[in-house]
């Protein structure tokens, strides 16, 4: 890791400060008392919750907003052609990743690192609420904005701090790990791996950063997580899922419309068999009690309590974008969610049949980035086998040039034939109101899904019907 030097009469200017990750450690910052400003190209919330805690925050990008600032930190979103970029690096103005600062940031605490293609959101919240429940007060810097927070980070003066890393830059590798979770590995962030290969690489060399003292906590069930086992070095790994031969292993899962239930069989400190019967996790679907699965297992290394573990699963308020109910009208309830992947998809769609049995499926998806469609369209078009009905917007290319290769409606018509179900497409948002005002019936679930303006058509549709 390379160390560097922030004194607190820095001014840290932050480009694309609207950045989930990036408000995060900004708000984090500013709280231990750093100077903090940045920008952005809209107020959405993450800016506001900034404003909230004194960071002043530019709504554009622009020359002028550097002109006191000694440092720069940028998104991985952010290109070398920004303005605010090419006027740093005219005026000489160091500039590191979210990432690089990160990493300096927390490297004086103990750190629970949480990464995978899925996942890890809410699995980072889950041991955020658990070491919080303990009275550990962890710091916390998420992906997601967590319910009990209101908020996607807090600064706590315990030794801990929970930190979900990005894999998708590879930035993840320069984060100090005490205790690391992997969830998953997924088809996904080619752009930058080129290859899978290189993606399970990174994965394996993260892998292999936990330290001896440390324990590295991975899902067996992910079949490209078995794939690499055996190429890992480290020894101090801990399994985890549904598979019979996983460290931390899950039984007698069941799954209501607001919450799961199961136990998980594990030996303990003396080498004993032991079974938490009944965890109660106020989450639906099996990839939700995966994560639940982890978030106790690294727990209970820490020596947390058993039933502090339980009653914060019992208690917990979910992340925003995970599930979300917005509202109901007519006896149909209404969810945002944020799976933009096949996968993610896939399970939401499976965890939400399993938990609200025979109720009709209605999928309102807005495809995310051009890039990321083209190369898993086939993937995608089997991802919706349990929705009764997908309804498709335009695509949301954030910040991509329109692809030739992609047709909306071929695309949907590949939805129709591989996942077999029903399949409307939708111009604008003004469309997708008009539908349900003439086709809503009564007894349905409608989950909103995607990474771009979806969340916010479908909470508008609350005024609308």
């Amino acid at each position: 890791m390379k160390k560097i030097r922030i004194g607190q009469k820095e001014i840290i200017h932050f480009i694309g400060i609207g950045g989930i990750g990036m408000s995060g450690l900004a708000q984090v910052m500013k709280t231990m008392g750093f100077n903090i400003q940045g920008s952005d190209q809209s107020k959405n919330k993450t800016v506001l919750n900034c404003m909230k805690v004194g960071i002043k925050v530019f709504t554009n990008h622009s020359k002028k907003n550097l002109k006191n600032s000694t440092i720069v930190v940028k998104s991985s979103a952010i290109k070398d052609n920004n303005i605010e970029i090419k006027q740093a690096k005219k005026n000489k103005i160091p500039i590191y990743s979210r990432a690089e600062i990160l990493a300096n940031v927390v490297s004086l605490k103990k750190n629970i690192i949480v990464t995978g293609s899925h996942g890890k959101t809410t699995t980072t919240s889950l041991i955020g609420k658990i070491l919080s429940d303990q009275k550990l007060d962890p710091t916390i810097i998420n992906g997601g904005v967590i319910n009990s927070l209101n908020n996607n980070a807090k600064l706590g003066k315990g030794e801990w701090a929970i930190l979900e890393a990005d894999e998708s830059d590879g930035s993840f590798l320069k984060l100090p790990i005490n205790y690391s979770i992997v969830t998953n590995i997924d088809n996904e962030h080619l752009d930058y791996y080129k290859k899978f290969e290189n993606l399970e690489k990174a994965f394996i060399e993260f892998i292999n950063k936990t330290p001896p003292i440390g324990k590295s906590l991975i899902c067996i069930d992910s079949k490209n997580i078995r794939r690499i086992k055996n190429k890992i070095k480290n020894k101090n790994i801990l399994t985890y899922g549904f598979y019979k031969k996983a460290n931390y292993r899950i039984a007698n899962a069941r799954y209501r419309s607001t919450y799961s239930l199961f136990d998980l069989n594990y030996k303990n400190l003396k080498n004993k068999r032991q079974t938490i019967k009944n965890i109660n996790l106020k989450l639906i679907g099996e990839h939700n009690v995966l994560n639940a699965s982890a978030a106790v297992a690294v727990c209970i290394n820490l020596g947390v309590k058993i039933d502090i573990i339980k009653k914060s699963l019992k208690n917990f308020s979910g992340v925003q974008r995970r599930m979300t109910k917005i509202f109901t009208k007519n006896k149909n309830d209404f969810f945002d969610d944020y799976a933009h992947h096949p996968t993610e998809i896939s399970s939401v769609l499976k965890g939400v049949k399993k938990s609200y049995n025979n109720r009709k499926i209605i999928t309102v998806f807005e495809p995310h980035r051009y890039s990321r469609i083209n190369s898993l369209k086939t993937a995608f078009s089997r991802s919706f086998r349990e929705a009764h009905l997908v309804l498709i917007c335009p695509i949301y290319a954030a910040g991509e040039k329109k692809s030739i290769n992609f047709n909306l409606i071929k695309f949907a018509n590949l939805i129709s034939k591989n996942s077999r179900t029903q399949v409307v497409v939708l111009r604008n948002q003004e469309e997708l109101s008009n539908y349900f005002k003439k086709n809503l019936i009564e007894d349905e679930i409608i989950i909103g899904m995607g990474a771009g303006s979806i969340s916010q058509w479908m909470s508008q549709l609350k005024y609308k019907l």
